[in-house]
């Protein structure tokens, strides 16, 4: 494993002698924008590793993606090698279908300390829940960015992460909408504690996420990557663009149904992707269509 080809695959080649603030953002935001949020090799009969080399090979050197578990794995790596004073924390994410957090441990996110001010990284939400910036780790503080409002409550030793959302404009509709209003604007994304955790703390998560058949992430083929302007969303055979709007608190949302070699297709031009194994599109009915609505 080599820091430079990580670079190069992030098209990242500024400064990094400093381990500051504004190395990590700028790594950070390279990461996203380039490598997709996928979890597209358990729909591909591939068998996804939780092992660094592993991960480093799939996502480094044969430019594919990852979901959580790889792609903040590979930027903990990326960031300890650079100096950071970094560790990985565990999340509960939220799930809106029941109203509530998940009970296990499910998500991987990173915490930074930079002059004693401790920030969360977290390159492995994906979709319109993607924050584009490392986030001061501080409760009650509206942090804004081009996605939106985020923020974090503590409450106890536990640290609620939520994001404000915009309203939804789809050319094809005759009036905006916001996807299932739930305490007026807030989108729940994910609980945490501050306790330190291995990688090897998410073995038995890598594997039930692989052989459940109850979890999301079986039942929806999912790519997504954040774009200069939004973000790019595949969902099965449904593809969504999304333009964030930051000045009229509006998102610009394009939905396209693609058929089997238009996925292909689009994976290669738009997510830079080209799979070694034959993709089996998967969107189970009764969810959420798109990844508006997904993630």
């Amino acid at each position: 494993m080599n820091i430079e080809e990580y670079f190069a695959r992030i098209s990242y080649n500024e400064s990094h002698k400093d381990a500051d603030l504004q190395t990590l953002t700028g790594i950070f935001q390279h990461h996203i924008q380039a490598i997709p949020f996928e979890n597209l090799s358990m729909h591909c009969g591939e068998t996804i590793e939780l092992d660094l080399q592993s991960t480093y090979n799939k996502i480094v050197r044969k430019k594919r993606g990852g979901w959580c578990l790889e792609s903040n794995h590979l930027l903990f790596w990326a960031l300890q090698e650079l100096g950071y004073d970094i560790c990985i924390l565990g999340g509960n994410s939220y799930e809106p279908a029941k109203a509530a957090y998940t009970a296990e441990i499910n998500h991987i996110l990173l915490k930074v300390v930079i002059k004693g001010n401790s920030y969360i990284v977290d390159a492995g939400f994906g979709g319109a829940y993607q924050a584009w910036q490392p986030l001061m780790l501080i409760s009650g503080k509206d942090q804004p960015q081009m996605p939106g409002i985020f923020r974090f409550m503590e409450d106890n030793g536990t640290w609620y992460f939520e994001k404000v959302k915009r309203k939804h404009y789809i050319p094809e509709q005759s009036v905006p909408f916001t996807d299932t209003p739930e305490l007026g604007n807030i989108r729940k994304i994910y609980t945490f504690t501050l306790e330190p955790r291995h990688i090897n703390d998410f073995q038995e998560l890598n594997t039930y996420l692989q052989v459940s058949p109850d979890n999301i992430l079986q039942k929806k083929s999912i790519c997504s990557l954040q774009t200069a302007e939004g973000l790019y969303g595949l969902v099965g055979w449904t593809f969504t663009e999304m333009k964030y709007n930051y000045m009229e608190d509006r998102d610009l949302v394009q939905i396209t149904t693609l058929t089997d070699e238009e996925v292909e297709k689009t994976l290669k031009d738009k997510f830079n992707i080209v799979l070694e194994n034959k993709l089996v599109p998967v969107n189970v009915r009764g969810l959420p269509p798109n990844l508006v609505d997904t993630i």
